[in-house]
């Protein structure tokens, strides 16, 4: 029998690199985005470590969540944000973003419905002795 807490550990690090994804790109400060970065990298290591895979989890945490996010936080201090917040942040190509996120949802879900046809599970026959 598989053990409760992989699975319990297993959505709950799955769920929380989700939710620092949705974080990083929702939100307006870009500090606290940075830090949500460092959420979902933290998760993902936590996965490697369910894999078996301890120094892509340490290397993980010491060279992304711990050197890259430094440099990133440094530029961020260094950018002028008050400038660039009186910028106008939007551009007009929402449409076509939009369009391009439905046809790519169109495309995941219809290979999704047709995987079975698409990539047919072949039985190999021992030879018989």
């Amino acid at each position: 029998m598989q053990p409760v807490a992989t699975t319990f550990f297993f959505y709950l690090l799955s769920g929380l690199a989700v939710l620092g994804g949705i974080l990083v790109i929702t939100r307006k400060n870009a500090v606290h985005s940075a830090l949500a970065l460092i959420l979902t990298l933290l998760a993902l290591a936590g996965l490697y470590l369910m894999l078996y895979a301890p120094f892509v989890a340490g290397v993980q945490i010491i060279l992304y969540a711990g050197g890259i996010m430094v440099l990133f936080l440094f530029v961020i201090m260094l950018v002028n944000l008050e400038h660039a917040e009186k910028e106008d942040q939007f551009n007009h190509q929402w449409v076509a973003g939009i369009l391009a996120a439905a046809a790519l949802s169109g495309l995941f879900v219809a290979s999704y419905v047709k995987g079975q046809a698409l990539f047919p599970q072949r039985v190999l026959q021992l030879p018989e002795q």
